[in-house]
């Protein structure tokens, strides 16, 4: 037995079961009658982790009663312990959400229920990569105070944040697809600008395998929605070829990976935000589809080739049979983007 711990400091126990977190850091809370209990302020993979956010606790203790933790409580404490974890573009876009919730600092969170959520999402008055930021920070906070056991149920799993509505959609200025290509090693710049020369819908790219990617031949082949959008070809055009090469290098089920894994709606919004933030633009990916349609019509591409690489359905375009002839002509108006 090692020594000790002094006289409610707390302690560590490991659960039982296969756990991919079995430590569980417990500590003393007072009510006040004086009466004692013990409540899990933390979890951790090794004995070792599971002492050092012990000795954390301790340092700055953190005096949980569940029923009065509120929501500005609760936003403190996890930016001490989960927030530096993550990377430094998602730290401030998540402390700046955090802004947007004032009107609710005081609730207690037990209380805080999805429709208080959504109601920052929906009058935040900023455009929609700020509303999938303050969604994203509800979920971590959730999980975070799940994880404590102050709550039982995670209401942010049921908030929405907007698509972009179709009336408002412009197309990236030439500036702005400029400033891209100054920052393009900048992480996940090479996805804005893959969305930008392909015309691709968002699900359609995060969907893409890369075994649907014929770097030999040099198209895409991929699509959803309808039967004109599946399986359509879309040339790689030169300028994004060394991203889409060095994605398909990367040997990943996904050509969009994240850690590995294929990346959800909701993360890769959060990544492409942090771009946007960069060039200061507040675009969507379906914006970024809007630009590759209308840069090509602007310099006078064949319709019926720019109906083919948008998957639209078009009244000549009959059925669509990519043959090599066909290839060469979609090649040819791809290239027509400067």
């Amino acid at each position: 037995m090692g020594k000790r711990n002094p006289n409610g400091y707390g302690c560590v126990t490991k659960l039982k079961g296969n756990r991919s977190r079995p430590w569980v850091v417990k500590v003393t809370v007072y009510d006040d009658q004086g009466g004692s209990k013990q409540v899990p302020v933390g979890y951790a993979e090794s004995e070792e982790k599971a002492n050092i956010l012990l000795a954390e606790y301790n340092n700055n203790p953190w005096d949980i009663d569940r029923e009065k933790v509120t929501l500005a409580v609760l936003y403190q404490r996890w930016s001490q312990i989960k927030l530096p974890k993550l990377g430094k573009s998602n730290q401030q876009s998540l402390r700046s959400a955090f802004k947007h919730c004032s009107k609710y600092y005081g609730v207690k969170y037990r209380s805080l229920k999805s429709y208080q959520m959504q109601d920052c999402i929906d009058n935040c008055g900023c455009a929609y990569s700020t509303q999938w930021a303050i969604k994203n920070l509800f979920g971590h906070l959730d999980r975070f105070a799940f994880e404590i056991d102050l709550i039982d149920k995670m209401y942010s799993q049921i908030t929405t944040a907007p698509p972009i509505p179709e009336t408002t959609r412009e197309p990236f200025t030439d500036e702005q697809i400029e400033s891209l290509w100054k920052i393009k090693d900048e992480p996940w710049v090479d996805t804005v600008l893959i969305y930008l020369y392909t015309g691709f819908r968002l699900q359609e790219l995060l969907g893409m395998k890369t075994e649907q990617v014929n770097m030999k031949e040099g198209y895409f082949s991929g699509g959803i929605k309808s039967a004109s959008g599946k399986n359509r070809i879309v040339p790689i055009h030169p300028r994004i070829e060394p991203f889409v090469k060095a994605l398909v290098d990367q040997g990943n089920t996904y050509l969009f990976s994240y850690q590995g894994k294929k990346i959800s709606q909701t993360q890769y919004y959060q990544f492409w935000g942090e771009v946007m933030g960069k060039i200061e633009a507040d675009k969507t990916p379906h914006e970024a589809r809007h630009t590759f349609e209308t840069r090509l019509d602007n310099a006078k591409g064949n319709r019926k080739c720019i109906d083919m690489l948008m998957g639209h359905k078009s009244k000549d375009v009959g059925n669509r049979v990519y043959n090599h002839k066909t290839i060469q002509q979609l090649k040819e108006t791809i290239n027509l983007l400067k």
